[in-house]
């Protein structure tokens, strides 16, 4: 009876120690962000899943011409509304055909300008990236990290496209460099600008060039959550 009294102490000690042990082995193998990861959770990514609706404005200004066309999407339905003017449309991206595939291409650039950073999760299968760092921004010629996407050929509505992305050590997008066909001259060059908290969720709303009156940007923001 002595002798069982004398050794579990020692045996208890031993096993508190294999488990510690354990657990501190589990919390070095957490698997580390990759740099589309850093900049799509620093623009909020993770409150994405409470979003049950998002409605927005996609608006250019060119000289004296605008364009402007308002989009609805259900973001559990996949349901999505086009207002255009006087004519609304609705149709759900699971269901598409030649008419609404079109309208969809549409949704798809709109969506991309307002989310870009989410993309880089939500296509992360669908692009090559490089990143670099101490790189000089075009628009402000600042030091700054750049990330480079390119996607893949096949698939999407505009194949082998290339962006560059310019950012902090925020990883909070100022600018970015869009490629068509991952040619080496910009296609469009713009800033990242007039960032807005909407539930979670940090979104620009003000893309401009530094050459042209071009500018780009939403109104009409509201974003509905569980």
């Amino acid at each position: 009876m002595k002798a069982i009294i004398y050794y579990m102490p020692l045996f208890f000690i031993l096993l508190t120690a294999c488990k510690t042990d354990k657990k501190t082995k589990l919390s070095t193998n957490k698997k580390e962000q990759t740099i589309p990861e850093k900049i799509a959770h620093a623009h909020g990514f993770k409150n994405w899943k409470k979003v049950k609706e998002i409605q927005f404005s996609f608006n250019v200004d060119r000289d004296t011409s605008h364009f402007e066309r308002k989009w609805i999407w259900n973001t559990q339905k996949s349901q999505i509304t086009r207002i255009l003017k006087k004519d609304t449309i609705t149709y759900n991206r699971n269901t598409l055909d030649s008419i609404t595939t079109k309208i969809n291409g549409g949704f798809i650039n709109d969506k991309f300008w307002l989310l870009a950073p989410y993309n880089l999760i939500w296509d992360s299968k669908n692009y090559t990236f490089n990143h670099a760092v101490n790189i000089e921004a075009p628009i402000s010629k600042k030091a700054c990290q750049k990330l480079t996407i390119i996607y893949g050929n096949k698939g999407g509505y505009t194949p082998g496209d290339a962006y560059d992305f310019y950012f902090g050590e925020d990883y909070i997008i100022t600018e970015w460099v869009f490629r068509k066909g991952n040619q080496e001259d910009a296609s469009m060059v713009t800033t990242w600008e007039d960032y807005s908290k909407e539930s979670g969720l940090q979104i620009s709303k003000m893309h401009k060039k530094v050459d042209s009156d071009f500018k780009l940007y939403f109104t009409n923001l509201e974003v509905y959550t569980y």
